[in-house]
């Protein structure tokens, strides 16, 4: 099985680095023997809070994020989160809080580390 991490950076909307981002990571975890982690650090934590609404027709990180974390893990940085007033009750469906111990630990056991 190959691993791939997914580190996002960027804030879910008014750039699309973090809506690139989750595009390939749905699309790589849709195939067989892959295992897809997404980390989310920064203002990409923003990405993770539930009870988004966009307007009709625009993307959705939140759903995104829910596809993703059904099949892979989706961990978002805690300390990002308290400075951005993120409770976990706030985060989407499939998505937790994490810590950079976390991401070392996926770091080192990643195939393939991509950061957008």
């Amino acid at each position: 099985m190959s691993e791939t991490l997914f580190v996002l950076n960027d804030p879910p909307y008014g750039t699309e680095r973090s809506y690139n981002g989750l595009r390939l990571a749905g699309s790589l975890a849709k195939r067989e023997g892959e295992n897809v982690r997404v980390f989310l650090v920064g203002d990409a934590a923003a990405c993770a809070k539930g009870g988004q609404k966009v307007p009709q027709g625009y993307y959705n990180l939140e759903l995104m994020l829910r596809s993703v974390g059904r099949r892979g893990e989706v961990g978002v940085c805690g300390t990002c989160m308290d400075a951005r007033g993120i409770t976990d009750v706030e985060l989407a469906e499939g998505c937790r809080r994490s810590s950079l111990e976390e991401l070392t630990d996926w770091t080192q056991r990643a195939d393939r580390v991509l950061v957008f």
